[in-house]
C-alpha cells in the first residue's frame, strides 16, 4: 500500500511537468517531498506537492543568481 501511494504520487507528479518548460527542479523536489512526506505520517502526495513547489522556487532562485552572475561578468 505504501509502495502504490508512493508510486501514485510519483507518477501525478512527472505527469504534472509533461509538456511545460518552466518545471526546473519540480520532479526532483517532488521525489525528496515525496519521500518525506510518507515517512512523516504516510503524508506522499502532499509531500510530492510541497517539493515540487519548493523545487521550482529553488531553481528559479538559481536561474536568477546564475543571470545576475553573468550580467555582472559582461559589464565589467
Amino acid at each position: 500500500m505504501k509502495t502504490a501511494l508512493t508510486a501514485i504520487a510519483l507518477t501525478a507528479a512527472a505527469a504534472a511537468t509533461i509538456g511545460t518548460a518552466n518545471a526546473a527542479g519540480c520532479v526532483k523536489g517532488a521525489v525528496v517531498g515525496g519521500v518525506a512526506g510518507h515517512y512523516a505520517g504516510h503524508h506522499a502526495v502532499v509531500g510530492a506537492v510541497g517539493g515540487c513547489l519548493v523545487g521550482r522556487h529553488m531553481a528559479k532562485k538559481h536561474a536568477e543568481e546564475q543571470a545576475a552572475q553573468r550580467q555582472a561578468a559582461r559589464q565589467q
